[in-house]
């Protein structure tokens, strides 16, 4: 179905009012064929279907062969009264998905495009419909360039007016005095289409960024990494309830192992177990050496318990650090962790008790939402534009929903969806830190005062339990409260459910923006620039103290953080129309996170356990969920120029470099065979850090040529 806004509703009633007597409807357009190779051998971010899959494209492998008919329709309906449409039939063969072939509502192939009318009221300029307004003109990145979403399909290498996504939305504005403009807008919300950022993942996608595929990746993303981390905990909850570990069967299963952490277990030189039978230890079997406790956790968790157990992850999720298919190709290294369990080498046995599956419920799953705002949650903006002896400035404000969403995790019942309470109970010595003494076991303890330090003996650890504050019951395999110290009902029948809460966060945008022309012996040169300051997006959060101990909800959150972006740049025409323009942009997060610290494992390895705003485009598993850059600085040039004898055809190049060592260079050529036949040649080269914004894509290198009828 169409999703249709109030507002679009609104206008589209207004579009069709009767009583206003049509002319003939000019029709204009092309028909264009855009294709796109691959430049370079490799895997995108997100295309493995597993942790041994090093399958990609080759040099030469289509990425994209996209056709398309674009029809512009224009009529004018009475004196200063006239509307527009733009119709987009667009195809892409080579689309990961249907989302990316054809035709999806406000997405960049949204058939139709625009649909407004243009008309005069008490000298008021309106126009009412589904349309684009442009605020700011930095090249190659979106500044100041707010009040339309924007569809990142191809990242940055679609036109700007391409990309831009039209909104429903009531656009009017006059002109004051010999000088002025003032804008109002009221706009519906619609969010910034990324790449991967929902339940599908959207693997094989070439413009997959890192971030997301932290997120909703088959392989890294936590949204499968969970449920899969719980199926392990499911093997090891049969495991303990067998007798494995104690020699006899024990109906507590992982609940009495709050002293043992997994590096407790994954350092061990060697697991001592006993071999039990398919019906439980039974006291009569002798321990034997099952071997080094990485191989064992990396068998059990590749493997389950024998052969075909569906708890078995196949070295499909990133739970281990896995370099071949044999339980030994392992690599266990907390203190540069890169896979997940490495990340939660703090974690007490008990706390996969919670994760665990029982006769009555299964283990933990996840699911993947969207919280959108109501329809009649509208955006609102005003823009000033004047000039003053040569300068031309404007001055912007939107009171907006971000279009980037926001991403939170929080734990819920599966079956009645209660949103649960995470609680944190200690083990023996967890200091208070009011009074410095030592927490009764089984205490609470918040996240502040979380262990970073665990000892040898494990004696102040902390267990992670779920709690529904409605039915006050725990959830797990088994009962953590056996004995009622914690006040509880008992265990609940349902199992946890870990969801992601894709939201969208009410945001103030305040800017300006400036040109001026200064003439010099050398040429005339434009001086010009953007500044915006967003107060409360929402930005994510790393608590690696917390990850460590398996608090999920907590260790991976967005938080209120206000971000001041500019950019300066000026340009100059040199030679015979030689167009260089260089920019200086840098974007500073006012409220960055950075709390060092360093905390120790059950075996006294050291690692990095800090609280961090993390990188939105960058941080995976794969990179110790990149920390972000509390100033961010980027470098860009842009070169045009016409050419041929009536200065017909043109190219352009633009070179973009990010602080830490990424880079993006396009160069692309429009050439004109007649006047309804266009060719253009484009050519997209990213490399430089793997874990920078354009780095990663050094795989998604392309060439693509077009060609392009208009009529």
């Amino acid at each position: 179905m169409y999703k249709q806004a109030p507002i679009a509703a609104a206008i589209g009633l207004a579009l069709a009012l009767p009583g206003i007597a049509p002319a003939e409807v000019e029709v204009s357009g092309y028909l264009k064929n855009e294709t796109a190779i691959f430049a370079k051998d490799g895997q995108v971010t997100g295309e493995a279907q597993g942790m041994l899959d090093r399958s990609g494209h080759d040099s030469g492998d289509l990425l994209k062969f996209q056709n398309q008919a674009r029809l512009f329709l224009n009529d004018d309906l009475a004196e200063s009264t006239s509307w527009h449409a733009d119709l987009d039939l667009i195809y892409d063969t080579e689309g990961v998905n249907d989302d990316y072939r054809g035709h999806k509502a406000y997405t960049a192939h949204d058939w139709l495009r625009e649909l407004y009318l243009d008309s005069e009221l008490g000298g008021w300029s309106l126009r009412l419909g589904k349309q684009q307004v442009v605020w700011g003109t930095a090249d190659g990145i979106k500044l100041l360039d707010i009040i339309n979403p924007t569809d990142f399909r191809e990242l940055n290498q679609d036109t700007m007016a391409d990309a831009r996504i039209p909104i429903w939305m009531l656009n009017a504005e006059r002109n004051i005095g010999d000088n002025g403009n003032i804008q109002f807008i009221i706009s519906q919300h619609e969010e910034n289409k990324i790449p991967g950022l929902n339940g599908n993942g959207d693997s094989g996608h070439p413009f997959l960024m890192k971030g997301v595929d932290s997120i909703t990746g088959q392989v890294n993303g936590f949204l499968h990494v969970a449920p899969n981390l719980a199926n392990v905990a499911s093997s090891f909850s049969s495991a303990a309830l067998g007798g494995l570990f104690t020699g006899s069967l024990n109906p507590a299963g992982l609940t009495p192992f709050t002293g043992l952490t997994v590096d407790g277990f994954a350092s061990q030189a060697n697991i001592t177990a006993f071999p039990c039978p398919p019906t439980g230890c039974d006291g009569t079997q002798t321990p034997v050496s099952f071997g080094p406790g990485a191989t064992v956790l990396n068998n059990i968790t590749q493997n389950g318990l024998y052969q075909g157990d569906p708890n078995g992850n196949n070295n499909v999720t990133n739970l281990m650090s896995v370099t071949g298919a044999l339980p030994s190709d392992v690599t266990w290294t907390p203190s540069s962790a890169s896979s997940a369990f490495e990340f939660m080498s703090n974690a007490t046995f008990a706390t996969f008790n919670t994760f665990a599956a029982n006769a009555q419920h299964s283990a933990v799953t996840s699911e993947y939402r969207v919280n959108r705002p109501d329809d009649l949650d509208l955006n609102y903006g005003t823009r000033f534009k004047g000039s003053s002896g040569g300068l031309n400035f404007s001055l912007n404000y939107f009171y907006h929903y971000d279009a980037n969403p926001a991403v939170d995790l929080s734990w819920h019942d599966a079956v009645t969806g209660q949103q649960l309470v995470t609680e944190l109970r200690s083990r023996g010595t967890v200091l208070d830190p009011a009074t410095g003494a030592a927490l009764a076991d089984g205490a609470l303890v918040t996240r502040d005062n979380a262990p970073g330090a665990i000892d040898p003996f494990g004696t102040n650890t902390a267990t992670l339990l779920l709690r529904n504050p409605v039915t006050n019951q725990y959830y797990g395999a088994s009962n953590p409260d056996l004995v009622g110290a914690l006040g509880s009902n008992g265990l609940s029948a349902n199992a946890a459910k870990l969801r992601f809460t894709e939201h969208y966060q009410r945001v103030h945008s305040i800017g300006a923006s400036f040109d001026y022309a200064l003439d010099t012996a050398f040429a005339p040169i434009v001086l010009r620039g953007e500044i915006l300051y967003d107060k409360d997006t929402l930005q994510p959060v790393v608590d690696k103290r917390l990850l460590a101990l398996g608090d999920l909800e907590g260790a991976l959150r967005t938080e209120k953080q206000d971000m001041l972006k500019y950019v300066l740049g000026a340009e100059v025409n040199v030679l015979t129309n030689l167009l260089i323009s260089g920019q200086f942009i840098q974007f500073i997060n006012l409220d960055y996170e950075n709390t060092r610290r360093t905390c120790t494992t059950q075996t006294g390895i050291n690692f990095d356990c800090s609280r961090y705003t993390a990188d939105p485009a960058t941080l995976h598993l794969s990179n110790g969920l990149a920390r972000g850059q509390e100033v961010d600085n980027f470098f860009s040039l842009f070169l045009s120029k016409p050419f041929g004898p009536s200065q017909e055809h043109r190219w352009n190049n633009i070179t973009i470099y990010e602080e830490g060592g990424g880079w993006w260079n396009r160069f692309d050529v429009e050439y004109s065979f007649k006047d309804e036949l266009l060719g253009s040649f484009e050519w997209n080269q990213y490399w430089g850090d793997k874990d920078t914004t354009f780095g990663q894509f050094q795989k998604s290198s392309n060439l693509q040529v077009g060609l392009k009828y208009l009529f």
